[in-house]
């Protein structure tokens, strides 16, 4: 196949996707079907119909307002449907049209859907990285890093961040990461091991950092400011999906400089 129509090609899937993954985003924290009813407006409740649902196009055309009540629909959709069908490309890109891509997109797209949800509601639903856990031990067979990689970078995800935040509350008294990331972490590890693992805490963290404390400066709020963590380790797995070999390899040339 030749490039440019793979590239057309899964630039539609992923904003396909995308779309449904609005729909995760929507319903999963309030406890609804991802499948039933079908599509409606957040606001009148009318059905859309399917050329009103277009991924990406049908903003545009619409002018980001419902056909039915003329209500502003949030600018989430088109960025999650857009972000979803890079993320296509990127990896087909990178990986082909192979196992990996499909692992990998079907990886990020979660990734997409934790991080939304945290930015909203400081959650992060077991009801993905549960499973995620379990699919990625299952999946990892077919990846480079193999099952013991991925078991070990399980429990290395879950198991250190838990060592932080029971650390945390011994120190200050109060909780300073929620369960979610703890399990979000393992997650990760078992679709990248622990290498990916490493790169993602110190990814993550230097990210977390950066933003938590310009928010800090430019609202004025003192330490105990919630800033949900999950986004930025979501951020870090990125990083290390994609880049995560290169850093590693620098980190190591440079020890062996020195």
């Amino acid at each position: 196949m030749p490039d440019t129509l793979a590239y057309i090609l899964t630039f539609i899937f992923g904003s396909i996707v995308g779309s449904f993954l609005n729909v995760c985003i929507h319903r999963i924290p309030e406890g609804k079907s991802i499948i039933f009813p079908p599509s409606s407006c957040p606001n009148c409740g009318k059905p859309i119909a399917f050329y009103h649902n277009i991924p990406i196009i049908s903003y545009i055309m619409l002018l980001g307002r419902c056909r039915n009540c003329k209500s502003l629909i949030s600018q989430r959709y088109p960025v999650v449907e857009l972000l979803t069908a890079l993320f296509s490309v990127t990896l087909s890109k990178r990986f082909g049209i192979s196992a990996e891509y499909f692992i990998y997109f079907a990886f990020t797209a979660s990734l997409i859907v934790i991080t939304f949800i945290d930015l909203k509601y400081q959650i992060i639903p077991d009801v993905i990285s549960l499973p995620g856990i379990v699919i990625g031990l299952l999946v990892s067979y077919f990846l480079p890093q193999g099952i013991l990689n991925s078991v070990i970078g399980t429990l290395t995800g879950g198991g250190s961040l838990f060592l932080i935040a029971a650390g945390y509350q011994l120190v200050t008294g109060r909780e300073g990461m929620g369960g979610g990331d703890i399990k979000l972490l393992a997650m990760i590890g078992a679709f990248l091991g622990w290498q990916g693992v490493i790169v993602t805490i110190f990814t993550g963290s230097f990210a977390g950092a950066v933003v938590g404390s310009l928010l800090m400066l430019a609202k004025g709020k003192d330490s105990k400011y919630a800033i949900p963590f999950g986004p930025f380790l979501a951020i870090g797995a990125v990083v290390a999906l994609f880049f995560g070999e290169t850093i590693i390899n620098w980190y190591i040339m440079g020890i062996w400089l020195r």
